[in-house]
């Protein structure tokens, strides 16, 4: 790294009054992007915040349907930030994950864990909302805490960031016209099949087929991870529509080369997945048309490079088995900004940040791979070690609850 630049914050040491407002390029206007600028904006006040993102500042972000599960933490930051759209979610109060077929149990018990959030001591696990009710909000809490303060916080809508230089004491950021910051924050990642690979990338050879269900007698704020012989299928529950229905998003992982879903129509899919899904799940009326993903791991080993920095998907993308991506990227947009806060240089602050990031990243990030890789092994026996792992959390309240933490937010 360069040599140490002092932080200009009312945190920062004696040894930085008098010098100049650290300068910060955002790039990418995504939930995390905007959390993180808006972060930056409210915990450092003399810092110059810059948010850069190609799509243009008048598009309605609004209406984009694609689904996000936020954890309980991810929900109190976005309530914090003043951008928390409760209309438009809906809380998760019980998660269920089992596996068909179940296994057999040598000493009998439920191959299956419920985590329910009273149990928990929580309002809720999370919540479900779509995109669009995630992005908007932030986008708007962003825009209106820029034109308060125009000297410090600018926005760069509709101008897409070609390049990173490192240059002595910072970055040289790249959008039409060259400009150096103190630092780059990239938070814009995509999905895996788009990306160029990282450090460290593995591909599932697994599909994500992505729908919405319509239910019947599905208990209210049920999330449901079902683990298959193809791959793991989830329902993750979605706001009653206007028409009263009880609806889910789904998410169908299955091998790519040995696709089950793809030749079936919408009927002969519906049910499939009535047969795959248990009881609690309710029975399952309709289903939209589908869209399929490729899966992989993609990873950087660090967060940090120079002064370039990557969050969220742009650092790590992730199997959606655990349902933690973009929870673990505002995790990241986090810790950043408070490191910022309270190192006196960034160099210390990113060094910090890699430290307080390992533990929750990477246990993240191994098992989400692990278990993304065990479909494809062809171990006999497996299905009946998952169950008894299902059975033992079910049977100690301790070890369930210390996974629901992880879950609501990230290992501390």
């Amino acid at each position: 790294m360069s040599s140490s630049t002092p932080i200009s914050s009312p945190q920062a040491t004696s040894a930085a009054v008098g010098a100049p407002p650290l300068r910060i390029a955002v790039v990418g206007a995504g939930p995390v992007g905007l959390a993180l600028g808006l972060l930056a904006a409210r915990h450092l006040p003399q810092a110059q915040i810059t948010l850069f993102d190609a799509r243009p500042a008048d598009k309605d972000v609004s209406g984009d349907p694609r689904v996000l599960a936020l954890s309980l933490g991810s929900v109190q930051m976005l309530q914090q930030l003043r951008a928390w759209d409760a209309a438009s979610a809906q809380p998760i109060q019980e998660v269920m994950v089992s596996q068909q077929p179940p296994g057999t149990l040598p000493l009998g018990g439920q191959p299956q864990v419920n985590i329910r959030a009273r149990d928990e001591g929580v309002p809720m696990l999370g919540a479900v909302l779509s995109y669009g009710a995630v992005v908007a909000p932030l986008q708007r809490a962003w825009f209106e805490q820029a034109q308060g303060e125009p000297q410090r916080l600018f926005t760069r809508f509709g101008t897409p960031v070609a390049s990173f230089k490192p240059v002595p004491g910072g970055v040289e950021v790249d959008a039409g016209i060259a400009e150096t910051y103190d630092l780059a924050v990239v938070a814009e990642g995509g999905v895996f099949a788009e990306q160029a690979r990282k450090t460290i990338a593995r591909d599932y050879g697994q599909t994500a087929w992505i729908g919405t269900v319509t239910l019947q007698g599905a208990r209210p704020g049920l999330a449901i991870e079902r683990f298959t012989r193809q791959g793991p299928a989830a329902l993750l529950p979605l706001p009653m529509g206007a028409d009263g229905e009880q609806r889910a998003s789904l998410v169908w992982c299955v091998d790519s080369s040995d696709d089950p879903v793809k030749d079936l129509t919408d009927a002969q899919r519906l049910a499939v997945l009535s047969s795959i899904f248990p009881a609690e799940a309710g029975r399952l009326v309709s289903l939209t048309p589908m869209k399929a993903f490729a899966l992989g791991l993609n990873a950087e080993r660090t967060l940090a490079r120079e002064r370039t920095v990557r969050i969220g998907n742009a650092a790590q993308t992730l199997h959606p088995v655990a349902g933690q991506g973009l929870n673990l990227g505002l995790r990241d947009a986090y810790t950043l900004v408070h490191a910022l806060k309270r190192a006196d240089s960034i160099e210390s602050a990113l060094r910090r940040v890699e430290f307080q990031r390992a533990p929750d990243r990477w246990s993240t990030i191994a098992v989400t791979d692990f278990l993304a890789r065990t479909f494809t092994w062809q171990v006999p026996g497996l299905p009946t070690a998952r169950a008894l792992g299902l059975a033992l959390l079910q049977a100690v309240p301790p070890l369930k609850s210390a996974l629901a933490r992880q879950m609501m937010f990230g290992r501390r």
